[in-house]
């Protein structure tokens, strides 16, 4: 009598993860119809991107504690103290942006709007590119003119932006991989490792930290 074949293993592929450790119910910025992600640098006035770079820099220096980014501190410290006047100006500028949009009550919106900005340039995701990013940054800024750094945010902050939206299209890899994964292997019967939930939700991030501190 001949013996039946074997039944046929099924070999189930690992599931996919998050990139870079993310949180698997990470929000992504949307992308709108001209396939433009809409982030917190998307759509800002010149004074609100030079404000944003100082944002960018100000966590960076706070955050980016690796020895080989150092001199981040080192160089915002005197970014700061060299360009104190400029700054003001710009912070004012922005103020003066809220209140014109919001009115008599536009302190709560902007100091929202900056928790938003804060938080996002500290993804814990994105820090090792990010800190690489600002490294790079801060070398160049050391030898700036104040007159001169309205035009350096402009072309500066999209760049550090990159680092976000190449995060971010590779999340949203990951989320077409797993829909994929999940059609194909789910309905197997075979029972594979936890499958990491598609389902949204915002993640937490640190409280926004202080110019002060970095000083």
């Amino acid at each position: 009598m001949i013996a039946p074949p074997p039944p046929k293993l099924v070999v189930i592929p690992p599931q996919p993860m998050p990139p870079r450790g993310a949180s698997p119910n990470l929000v992504t910025p949307p992308v709108d119809a001209y396939g433009v992600r809409r982030t917190i640098n998307t759509g800002i006035s010149p004074a609100q991107t030079t404000w944003n770079l100082r944002s960018a820099y100000n966590v960076a220096a706070l955050n980016c504690l690796d020895p080989k980014h150092a001199q981040i501190l080192v160089n915002y410290r005197e970014f700061l103290k060299t360009h104190a006047k400029k700054l003001t100006a710009v912070n004012k500028a922005v103020d003066a942006e809220f209140k014109t949009k919001f009115g008599p009550k536009f302190i709560a919106p902007r100091e929202l709007y900056m928790t938003q900005v804060y938080n996002y340039f500290a993804l814990p995701p994105t820090q090792p590119s990010f800190c690489d990013a600002a490294l790079a940054m801060s070398t160049e800024a050391a030898t700036l003119k104040s007159a001169d750094i309205d035009s350096f945010a402009a072309r500066s902050l999209p760049s550090i932006e990159q680092v976000f939206l190449r995060f971010y299209t590779s999340f949203d890899q990951y989320r077409v991989d797993l829909a994929a994964w999940q059609a194909k292997y789910m309905m197997t019967g075979a029972t594979p490792g936890p499958t990491l939930s598609p389902q949204p939700l915002r993640l937490q991030m640190p409280s926004t930290p202080s110019q002060a501190q970095a000083q």
